[in-house]
């Protein structure tokens, strides 16, 4: 959108303008100039150009500002619009907050009005891409700021070095965005910097991306869950208590001197174990407490009967890790929460071991349905929550961020929240939830928030790190299908056939 001249400062009953608002008549006709709430304009200041949010609209006239005038002609079968002209005097009166002022070292805080009769212009796509701290070129493409046909380009380290958040009610286009910020992620050129990318998908909804027909096919590597494997020996006792949170220091501590004899004697022979082996450790072992021996011995049973551990690690993490990659965990296969969270934990613990000694790429760890996974749930509800807080805190030191998507967001942990410094926030109803992100989400003001109801289906509000003022987003068009969903009557008809 170029520059357009597009209305004129006032004075008006609210005393502004002032630092925080200021009001501007519109002289443009609505069939020139379209004007809407939330567009961005400016203000020619002596330090630059002021920027300013429209905030509220509304139209006046003078001819209907008399009610008893109005009932009076209108009784009398005669319209005013047939006596006066009326339509001349109608016009639009706007109210904007000033959010900066663009000087020439950058942009710095309104501290003083702007003047009554100052023109009030739309500004250019150069300017606001910048005022935004968007970028022009090699940004991550999320979709257009309609209002002003401006797309919205961010940041790769901006948006994930800080990890991120998408949040939105069941059917607002989560997993959809999800799969443009993949898409983008793939489309990057070695030169522009790439990363490694994995996803949890919970309920098999992104396979349809690893098609033969995506462009991103040779890219994409699909795991079933049912093939996943740990790698036993290379698990210390303090890790196999991770899956068994109920087990005490003292089996976990006769567990780790267990597995600290097992390694070093199969790896001296080049060997290793399993699960099975460590039982039998347990049971011929006389030192142990016959009370903590059957414990020990109840865990690992139970840990046996997950079937994932195994002797080597499948897939090899560190093989699969490649810039440019995404590797998808599909855990729709299983029912239990329990092993979705003991997958999750390993992998994530594994990746971020690797990443720490700077054996993978930078990656990208994207975890739907993020509420079941870091829960504030007791610790054996929420097996992966420790990981997940670990790499929300210390993640950006080593370059591997979180991507959070969830439904339920007053259900996710707060640490792990409070560390994603860029929310993508898109329709959301439950006020426990908007009272949630209205605290956990940093620039996020009372308007803004109240807004989040009212978006439409791929409708986002972008907040945080990644831009330099809350932005709405209408989100692309994606270039991958996932897979396809069916409404309730077709699957019924389906189901008679």
């Amino acid at each position: 959108m170029a520059r357009k001249n597009i209305g004129t400062i006032i004075v008006d009953e609210d005393h502004s303008p002032n630092p925080s608002q200021f009001s501007f008549v519109l002289t443009k006709t609505e069939d020139e100039f379209r004007l809407q709430k939330g567009m961005f304009i400016a203000v020619p200041s002596e330090e630059g150009n002021v920027i300013a949010a429209v905030t509220e609209l509304f139209k006046t006239n003078r001819y209907f500002s008399s009610p008893s005038a109005v009932r009076a002609y209108e009784t009398s079968g005669k319209t005013l619009a047939s006596i006066f002209p009326a339509d001349r005097w109608e016009y639009i009166i706007a109210k904007a907050k000033p959010l900066g002022i663009m000087t020439e070292i950058g942009i710095q805080r309104l501290l003083y009005p702007v003047s009554p009769g100052e023109t009030v212009f739309t500004p250019d796509k150069e300017t606001l891409t910048k005022f935004l701290g968007l970028e022009l070129t090699n940004g991550l493409n999320i979709g257009m700021i309609g209002q002003h046909e401006l797309e919205v380009r961010l940041n790769l380290t901006k948006l994930l070095q800080k990890h991120a958040a998408i949040l939105a009610i069941s059917g607002a286009g989560k997993s959809y965005t999800v799969s443009v910020v993949i898409e983008e992620l793939l489309s990057r050129k070695k030169e522009d910097g790439r990363v490694a990318v994995v996803l949890f998908d919970v309920h098999g909804e992104y396979k349809g991306m690893a098609h033969d027909s995506s462009p991103f096919a040779s890219s994409i590597e699909v795991f079933p869950a049912a093939l996943i494997e740990f790698a036993t020996n290379s698990l210390s006792g303090r890790q196999f208590a991770i899956y068994e949170p109920l087990m005490s220091s003292v089996q976990t501590r006769e567990l780790s001197k267990i597995t600290s004899k097992l390694y070093k004697e199969k790896t001296k022979q080049g060997l290793t174990y399993t699960i099975q082996d460590i039982l039998k450790e347990v049971e011929n072992d006389d030192q142990i407490n016959p009370r903590s021996k059957e414990a020990l011995i109840g865990w690992l049973y139970s840990l046996n009967g997950t079937r994932l551990f195994g002797q080597i690690e499948n897939p090899n993490i560190e093989k699969i890790l490649k810039p440019g990659k995404l590797t998808i965990f599909d855990l729709s296969e299983f029912t239990s929460l329990k092993l979705k969270q003991m997958i999750v934990s390993y992998i994530l613990f594994r990746i971020f071991d690797l990443r720490k000694k700077q054996k993978v790429p930078p990656t990208t760890i994207i975890l739907e349905e993020a509420h079941q996974f870091a829960s504030e749930s007791k610790l054996e509800m929420a097996i992966a929550r420790p990981i997940i807080e670990t790499i929300a805190r210390e993640g950006r030191k080593f370059f591997t961020s979180l991507i959070l998507v969830s439904q339920r967001p007053v259900k996710l942990s707060t640490t792990a929240l409070s560390q994603c410094n860029t929310h993508i926030i898109m329709k959301i109803l439950n006020p426990y939830d908007l009272d949630f992100i209205g605290k956990s989400s940093e620039g996020i003001d009372r308007a803004t928030l109240g807004s989040i109801t009212t978006l439409g289906i791929g409708e986002a509000v972008i907040v945080g790190n990644a831009v330099n003022h809350p932005i709405s987003v209408q989100i692309r068009k994606r270039k991958t299908t996932t897979m396809e969903t069916k409404n309730l009557e077709e699957s019924a008809k389906s189901f008679e056939k």
